[in-house]
C-alpha cells in the first residue's frame, strides 16, 4: 500500500512534469534540426508541430506518467532521473506519432541528463550497484534493438534503437524485472497494435510504424509492474 509520501510524490510529478512539458515541447520543436531524408521521403517539419495542441498533448502525457512514476517510486534516489525521462519521453512520443521520427537531438541529451541524475542518486544513496546494473541494462537494451533493426530494418527504426538504450538505462536502475517488463511490454504492445492498425488499414503494410510511443508506454508499465511481476515469478 502506498504511503502519504508516495501520494505527495505523485502529485508533484503530475504538476512538475506537466508544466515542464507544456513549456518545453513547443520550444524544442522550433529548434531541433530536421533529419536528412532519403529520396522520395517526406515529413511534417518539426517547427510546424510547435502548436498549442502539441503543448497540451505533451502536458497530458507527461503529467500522467509523472504522477504514476512518482506514486510508484516515491522520493527514491532515481526519481529525478525518471522525471527528466518522462518530460523528454512525452515530447519524443508525440513527435514519433506525428512524424515517425525520433530525433537524436533530443535522445542524446536525455541520455546525459538521465545518466547524470542516476549518478547523483547513487552518490546520495550509495546504490552504486544499481548504477552499474543500469549501465549494463542500457547496453543490453541497445544491443537487442540493434539486432532487431539489423534483421528487420523496416520494422524497427534506428531511432528506436537509440531510445531502447535510454529506456534500458532507466529501467535497469530499478531492477532486472523492470527492465524485462518494460522493454518486452513495449515490444508486445507495439507489435499487437501494429498488426491491428495494419489490418484496419490505418497503416500500410510496408509503411514505417511509429514504435516509440509504445516503447515509452511499456517503460512506464515496467516501472509499475516490474517489481510485482518479479515477486510473483520468484514465488
Amino acid at each position: 500500500m502506498s504511503g502519504a509520501s508516495d501520494v505527495v510524490a505523485g502529485g508533484i510529478g503530475l504538476v512538475l512534469c506537466g508544466a515542464a512539458a507544456f513549456v518545453l515541447a513547443p520550444w524544442v520543436l522550433r529548434r531541433i534540426p530536421e533529419p536528412v531524408l532519403e529520396e522520395g521521403q517526406t515529413k511534417t517539419p518539426y517547427a510546424e508541430l510547435a502548436t498549442r495542441r502539441a503543448a497540451w498533448w505533451c502536458t497530458g502525457l507527461a503529467a500522467i506518467a509523472g504522477a504514476l512514476i512518482g506514486w510508484q517510486l516515491g522520493f527514491s534516489p532515481g526519481l529525478a532521473a525518471w522525471w527528466l525521462l518522462t518530460v523528454s519521453g512525452a515530447i519524443l512520443g508525440y513527435i514519433d506519432a506525428r512524424t515517425k521520427y525520433l530525433p537524436s537531438a533530443i535522445i542524446w541529451p536525455t541520455y546525459f541528463a538521465v545518466g547524470a541524475g542516476l549518478v547523483v542518486g547513487a552518490a546520495v544513496s550509495g546504490e552504486w550497484g544499481s548504477l552499474g546494473r543500469a549501465a549494463i541494462a542500457g547496453a543490453v537494451g541497445f544491443g537487442v534493438f540493434y539486432l532487431l533493426w539489423f534483421v528487420i530494418p523496416r520494422g524497427v527504426g534506428f531511432g528506436d534503437v537509440r531510445l531502447s538504450g535510454l529506456l534500458g538505462l532507466a529501467l535497469g536502475w530499478l531492477g532486472w524485472g523492470e527492465l524485462i517488463a518494460g522493454l518486452y511490454g513495449g515490444f508486445l504492445l507495439g507489435a499487437v497494435l501494429g498488426i491491428a492498425l495494419t489490418a484496419a488499414k490505418v497503416f500500410r503494410r510496408k509503411e514505417m510504424f511509429p514504435f516509440g510511443p509504445f516503447m515509452l508506454a511499456g517503460a512506464v508499465a515496467g516501472v509499475l509492474l516490474g517489481e510485482p511481476l518479479t515477486r510473483l515469478y520468484l514465488g
